[in-house]
């Protein structure tokens, strides 16, 4: 008796966990609320974009193992005094292929705030492969924001941790 109880008491926290779910576009206004601002009423002359390398996935032990990881991207508006543009958050797996849009619309970010993407550990559409595209813009010269997406995992009792940076996506080649 004792031990069931005492199995029940230890399994309770795991039966009253609710999954985390990936965010859905409609929530990142609504989650990130306090870190958003009106879009500038000027042209927005300035823009660029991010790709950011993630993994859902990653195979281990020689390729006998895949390892499941959530993600999450966090973009940061690095200006202490305007507001930075973001203009698309997309998903796409190792194929290229489109996984989720996260915004409907643009949306304008507070000085210094910043706005993250959740992608939970069972939500292995990415695969080994996946990343993110990130276009922005602004008003004039800012500070390049700071893209980067954290992957947390674990197997058996080991647990890992790991940031991929976003690298700006520019035309290689001759000028």
């Amino acid at each position: 008796m004792r031990m069931g109880l005492a199995t029940a008491l230890l399994l309770c926290p795991l039966a009253c966990s609710v999954p985390a779910a990936a965010q859905s576009k409609v929530n990142i206004e609504q989650n990130f609320a306090d870190s958003l601002t009106a879009l500038p009423k000027e042209e927005l002359a300035v823009a660029g974009g991010f790709y950011v390398p993630a993994y859902s996935s990653v195979a281990m032990s020689q390729g006998k193992l895949r390892v499941d990881f959530s993600v999450t991207l966090s973009v940061h508006n690095a200006s202490e005094t305007q507001p930075l543009v973001v203009k698309r958050i997309a998903y796409f797996d190792t194929a290229g292929k489109q996984v989720e849009s996260y915004l409907k619309a643009p949306v304008a970010l507070k000085p210094l705030a910043t706005v993250s993407i959740f992608i939970p550990t069972d939500d292995v559409r990415g695969g080994t492969g996946a990343n993110f595209l990130v276009d922005w813009a602004a008003a004039s010269e800012i500070a390049e924001p700071a893209v980067e997406a954290l992957m947390v995992g674990g197997v058996a009792n080991a647990d890992y941790a790991f940031i991929s940076q976003g690298r700006p996506t520019r035309t290689a080649g001759k000028n």
